[in-house]
């Protein structure tokens, strides 16, 4: 019985017997069908002793696949319901102790459970016989032909089935039986489908499974075999090109026509030799070349290849500007091109000393930040004029594209390096003074995030080995000098932030605007449009009629658009025949740019009836002036806020009104004026979203003189946060606020008490000077100077004496 073959012609007309309980061998990865043999390899100590053991008996075992074949020691839940009844027919012992058998499937066996499973696993199993109706009996032979005819085809496609299966398919007639042979002999098929056709014990649903497989195998075989020829077929054709342009390249040759070709390439090879470039970006050009050398002129790769050798031999591997580090010509520069800015200036002059005494130290990547005007870009062109150095801009501004900054692939069509590389082929050095200008206007979308590929270019650690995706070589970028430029700092990524330096640059005071149209903007407006300065004179009281009555900005973009609408009228009347000089006077300057657009005296009308105060604000371009409206009216206890306002600065409303609900009897108002009340606090420009915690005081100094009838002095403005126990919190732009204040003639401003640092650090005794700053801790306070007493509110709004103030 040890190597007889079981009849399986007998197993299908009399049942086989099978024990209740039977040793049970697990497999990883395949499925044993009955009716078949199949080699196993057995490794696993358990499986070993099972195998040795059954071996010496009835060589009768259970075969069930494991659900996952990583399990070393499986139990029952690690094993299918459905196995096979299979007898070992031959074993041999390899020398490293694991085992090889053959083995036969005989039957289908449903595994009940596993009652033991030590020295390896045995199972009590039930029989799975298979059912077969009689009455689909037509349904089974279509099926049955449309089988047979499936694996036909499926055979002479495929590669690794053998042509012998064909006619064993043939001589199956059973149709249980076949299912079970070509499920066994499909080799692509994964273990799973594998399971669910050997769990199908209806011989009708198994056909009908089998065939679906064998329908999808066929459509990816031919697919398979169609592809294949496709490929045959081309790599044919461009052997044929192959060889037709080796023909023409030998009829040019002896017409003495191919000599361009090797022109260039001896160009580009002189080229790389003279770049000086590092060994490992030498050694990709020499390689590049050498395919360039093999490769047809007519070749649609040739220009890609091209394109991307003269990127390589154009970059500044070597080159650079001498740099000369002259600290008081420097001053004198900056001084000459910029008035004010004193921080900024120590800044770069600290940071050039650094660099003079130490070369080899890795710089800061600076970041001016400041409103737009104020001559962050200019500033940085005069740091490259006064080291001797490149200058290279590149605006980043509503840039979503990460390739922008590190380059396309060479894969795609009409791809270029990045931003970075291409700056520094313009700037024809590898140390320029390199700004990257709007950095706060950085986007983000499906294709990448730029500011992500910059944290690499600003990260002066890393970026000495910056490796853009078109060159695929690295470039060394830690000569470069770069300076970033942004309005505002919150929509820059904090990792970003953190690799610079931030140095903020407030707005112009009136002086230094008038120091700058003086010296700059007049000059070069007049010479724009055609004039002399002996043409056209602007006198300084013009120059501060058009700063005070038509511009109010942090910077000074507007004032030059006024002094140039001043040039074209002036070079307007000379073209008409009126060639006397003419002279500008703040007389002229209205005569020509019309009524003042900003009236000093409009805040203070605006202030002239109960519930309006002036606050102080800091915008992205600066500083501003913004005006609180209060108003009462009968209601049910309700609070209204309009004018696009903040969840913050609504928040801070609320606690403003709560404050003064609580101390309504200290300032004569009737603590319950709430209940039958309705408060509406409104702040204008009402398309204009506003948030922040700083108008806290302004809300309060707006509602306590609505419910007090005490107007607000119209010559004082205010900035702080305010709590509920009355306390004002310190605020930020300070500077920004101070000179908002100053442009629309505001004589005294409210502080809180803790900014008076900030006041000391950034004011200068210019700012200062004609300007009183009271500073304060408690809204009282605050209340105390800026309402008016309730007897003179309507008479006399300037006559009131307030508490000494620091200057």
């Amino acid at each position: 019985m040890a190597d007889e073959l079981i009849d399986l012609e007998a197993s299908t007309d009399r049942p086989l017997s099978v024990p209740s309980e039977l040793p049970i061998l697990p497999l990883r990865d395949t499925v044993l069908f009955p009716n078949s043999f199949m080699p196993l390899a057995v490794a696993r100590e358990a499986s070993v002793r099972l195998i040795d053991d059954a071996m010496s008996g009835a060589k009768l075992i259970g075969v069930f696949t494991q659900k996952d074949a990583s399990v070393e020691e499986p139990v029952r839940g690690d094993l299918h319901s459905v196995g096979t009844a299979s007898h070992v027919h031959k074993m041999f012992k390899l020398p490293d102790g694991s085992l090889r058998l053959i083995v036969q499937g005989l039957s289908r066996l449903t595994l009940e459970e596993i009652t033991s499973t030590r020295p390896y696993l045995r199972g009590r199993v039930l029989p799975a016989p298979e059912s077969l109706d009689e009455n689909q009996r037509l349904e089974i032979d279509a099926l049955l032909r449309n089988i047979k005819t499936s694996f036909q085809q499926v055979v002479s496609l495929s590669p690794l089935l053998s042509d012998d299966l064909q006619t064993l398919a043939a001589n199956i007639t059973e149709p249980g039986r076949l299912s079970d042979f070509i499920a066994s002999s499909l080799t692509t098929i994964t273990t799973t489908v594998k399971q669910e056709v050997l769990e199908k014990l209806d011989v009708r649903e198994r056909m009908d499974a089998l065939n679906r497989i064998l329908i999808k195998e066929l459509e990816v075989l031919e697919l398979g075999s169609k592809i294949q020829s496709q490929v045959q077929s081309e790599v044919g054709r461009n052997q044929r090109e192959y060889f037709l342009r080796e023909q023409l390249k030998a009829i040019q040759k002896e017409l003495g026509e191919g000599d361009d070709q090797t022109k260039d390439i001896e160009e580009l090879q002189e080229k790389i030799d003279a770049a000086g470039m590092p060994e490992a970006v030498r050694k990709e050009a020499l390689r590049e070349l050498d395919r360039l050398a093999r490769m047809p002129v007519a070749a649609a790769e040739y220009t890609v290849s091209r394109t991307y050798m003269d990127w390589l031999v154009m970059l500044p591997w070597q080159k650079r500007t001498e740099e000369v580090i002259d600290l008081p010509w420097t001053k004198n520069v900056l001084d000459a091109d910029h008035s004010g800015l004193e921080k900024a200036k120590d800044r770069i002059l600290e940071y050039l000393a650094v660099r003079k005494l130490n070369p080899e130290v890795k710089g800061p990547i600076l970041c001016f930040a400041g409103p737009p005007g104020v001559g962050k870009t200019s500033l940085a062109k005069s740091i490259a004029r006064s080291l001797g150095r490149k200058f290279v801009r590149v605006s980043l501004g509503g840039m979503r594209d990460e390739a922008e900054i590190r380059g396309h692939r060479r894969t795609y069509i009409g791809a270029l390096p990045g931003q970075i590389i291409q700056g520094l082929r313009r700037a024809e050095s590898r140390n320029p003074v390199f700004i990257l200008d709007e950095i706060d206007k950085l986007g983000n979308d499906f294709r990448g995030d730029p500011a992500s590929a910059l944290l690499e270019v600003l990260d002066p650690e890393q970026n000495n080995s910056f490796r853009d995706h078109y060159l695929d070589v690295p470039f060394d970028l830690s000569e470069v000098l770069f300076i970033t430029t942004a309005n505002v700092l919150h929509p820059i990524p904090p990792a970003l932030r953190d690799r610079m330096e931030v140095l903020e640059i407030p707005g112009y005071t009136e002086e230094e605007k008038l120091a700058i149209a003086r010296d700059h903007l007049v000059q070069k407006q007049i010479a724009n449009h055609g004039l002399t300065p002996e043409q056209l004179i602007i006198t300084d009281e013009a120059l501060s009629t058009v700063i005070r009555g038509y511009t109010r900005e942090a910077g000074v973009r507007n004032l030059e658009r006024e002094v140039g609408a001043l040039c074209r009228k002036a070079a307007r009347r000379r073209a008409e025949g009126d060639e006397a000089p003419l002279t500008i006077t703040p007389a002229v300057v209205m005569d020509m740019l019309g009524a003042p657009t900003f009236l000093d005296e409009e805040i203070e009308e605006r202030t002239k009836d109960p519930g309006v105060a002036i606050g102080l604000a800091w915008t992205p371009a600066g500083g501003d002036v913004l005006l609180v409206e209060a108003s009462r009216m009968p209601g049910a206890g309700s609070l209204t806020l309009t004018g696009q306002l903040g969840d913050v600065m609504k928040e801070s409303a609320r606690a403003a009104l709560s404050w003064f609900r609580a101390h309504a009897a200290a300032y004569g108002a009737d603590p319950d004026f709430f209940k039958n009340a309705e408060i509406h606090l409104h702040v204008p420009s009402g398309a204009i979203p506003k948030d922040g915690p700083s108008a806290g005081v302004t809300m309060a100094t707006a509602l306590a003189s609505e419910l007090t009838r005490r107007s607000v002095r119209g010559d004082i403005a205010m900035t702080g946060e305010v709590t509920l126990s009355g306390r004002v919190l310190p605020v930020g732009g300070i500077k920004e606020k101070v000179l908002a204040a100053r442009r629309v003639g505001i004589k005294e401003v409210i502080l809180p008490r803790q900014n008076e640092k900030n006041v000391k650090e950034d004011l200068s005794e210019d700012l200062k000077r004609d300007l009183t700053i009271h500073y304060v801790q408690t809204v009282d306070e605050v209340l105390l100077l800026a309402l008016l007493p309730a007897v003179k509110a309507r008479s006399d709004r300037k006559s009131r004496k307030v508490q000494p103030a620091l200057q």
